[in-house]
């Protein structure tokens, strides 16, 4: 085997996409993208009760979105095909059958109920609670009764009776003692292969050198090295352990491990708010991972050149979501104006703002609307709040019936009347000639607080108190749709 990084992330599609998956897709990435080597992504579909399609389609299309392109995998290919789990279950009852053949797994036909029973047992003398190798010697004749009852055998791994220890890439020198590990369970009584024999079973046909993964597969790992020995001797791989190291928790509120069940953790709940991937992607790599000097923002280019495994700490991560928006923020003031645009436009075409092929015209006025906004968003979710007002027909115009009522008041009424009068006869309808003539008419001159006759006309304008620059709006919108408003406000 070469000396080639090769990497896998390897979801399975159970449910919506969550942020600690992706931040272990995102660190496997840039891991691969330092060391020029290979992403391997697999889909781990074998638990045909809680997989679906749609889960396994989502789980494309989210990575597509947030740009981690793998060099391997569903819909790409590769040497090491195919990549989903399902599709190679002729792979590992060959790997199991040599398992059992060559003496490193065995039968055993306990049931769940006298297993549970066993291990009451065990923590009521005080022992560490696990299966007792109950089966691992049977006679003929043992095996012969288990049969004439009908009872089917899962296939289990033998432990080997000593000190299993390995280096991890993030917490360093590990050891578990063999009596904390039990035979564990590799095919069911039904054939059906488990996460134990397939996930390194993969790993290795696939030449897989790094495991990037979870702190909650950590128990796992002195299992899966031991099986990897066992793959040596029956020719499964090269005869490879791939180095292991185990990522940090991502906790919720609460100091709570972020569960996939938390509202907060789906990513499509970001996708939909308007995240950027960008955004969404600079902070998650700060999640257990330092790009040093305090830096905290960064491209996935930039993260790629400059990750090192050394700088993940072992320490769990706090998922902040205020510091999460304020990232997503700066990527957005960062975008150029047409690519903001872009982004935006499909936000307003989701939201039934725009049709979905935007006219010249609407694309037009988009782009000359959104440096007015760009300053002001965190997420995209809030694009059709403040830019609507642009797009809407004027019989699809309405004004906020709570923000009508606190500012077009009978008393400013009269101030509104003359401010049609001198928007119809201003020569220039632009920024400083609206604001410097509508201040000297309205403040200057008839003594009004800045304040309250400007937020009235621009509820009158725009619908709401809160909305982009009023002048700038106003230049954007044009002198006719500016008056229509401001005198159909005058007959309410």
């Amino acid at each position: 085997m070469s000396n080639k990084v090769r990497v896998r992330f390897c979801p399975s599609p159970t449910g919506d996409p969550h942020v600690g998956m992706i931040r272990t897709a995102l660190f496997n990435w840039a891991f691969a993208k330092h060391n020029n080597g290979t992403f391997v992504f697999r889909i781990e579909d074998t638990d045909t009760s809680r997989d679906s399609e749609e889960s396994y389609h989502a789980l494309l299309d989210s990575m597509r979105w947030l740009g981690l392109n793998w060099d391997e995998g569903p819909e790409v290919g590769g040497p090491f095909g195919p990549y989903r789990q399902s599709e190679r279950m002729d792979i590992y009852k060959d790997v199991a059958k040599k398992l059992h053949e060559k003496g490193f797994a065995y039968h055993c036909y306990c049931t769940q109920e006298e297993v549970e029973e066993r291990r009451k047992a065990q923590k009521e003398k005080g022992q560490t609670p696990g299966y007792d190798a109950h089966c691992r010697e049977l006679t003929d004749s043992q095996i012969a009764e288990f049969k004439s009852k009908n009872r089917e055998p899962v296939l289990r791994f033998r432990m080997p009776s000593k000190t299993i220890s390995w280096n991890d890439l993030v917490r360093g020198e590990l050891s578990f003692e063999h009596e904390h590990i039990p035979d564990y369970v590799l095919v069911r009584a039904n054939g059906d292969p488990l996460y134990t024999l397939v996930n390194p079973t993969d790993d290795a046909l696939m030449e897989i050198t790094h495991v990037l993964r979870g702190e909650d597969l950590l128990s796992s790992t002195p299992r899966q090295i031991a099986l990897y020995e066992a793959f040596k001797e029956i020719g499964v791989g090269k005869g490879i352990t791939p180095d292991f190291g185990h990522l940090p928790y991502v906790m919720g509120e609460g100091n709570k491990k972020l569960s996939k069940r938390d509202p907060e953790s789906s990513l499509l709940l970001y996708r939909r708010e308007g995240f950027l991937p960008e955004g969404l992607l600079n902070y998650l790599a700060l999640l257990g991972w330092s790009f040093g000097d305090d830096i905290e923002f960064f491209s996935m280019q930039e993260m790629a050149d400059n990750f090192e495994i050394s700088r993940v700490s072992a320490n769990p991560a706090r998922f902040d979501i205020k510091k999460c928006t304020a990232i997503n923020a700066d990527w957005i003031r960062k975008l150029s104006v047409p690519e903001l645009a872009n982004r935006m436009e499909k936000q307003l075409i989701d939201s039934k703002i725009l049709p979905n092929s935007p006219s010249p015209e609407q694309k037009e006025l988009l782009i000359s609307a959104t440096p007015l906004v760009q300053e002001r968003l965190e997420t995209l979710s809030q694009v059709p709040g403040m830019l609507s007002f642009f797009f809407v027909s004027e019989s699809e115009f309405v004004v906020d019936n709570e923000d009508a009522k606190n500012t077009l008041t009978q008393d400013l009424l009269p101030a509104l009347e003359k401010s049609v009068k001198l928007l119809k006869d201003i020569p220039e309808f632009k920024t400083q000639s609206l604001h410097d003539e509508l201040n000297k008419l309205l403040v200057t001159e008839m003594g009004l607080k800045p304040r309250v006759i400007f937020t009235a006309l621009r509820v009158a304008v725009t619908g709401r108190k809160v909305s982009p620059p009023l002048f700038e709006s106003m230049e954007i919108m044009g002198r006719d749709k500016v008056i229509s408003r401001i005198e159909k406000s005058l007959k309410k």
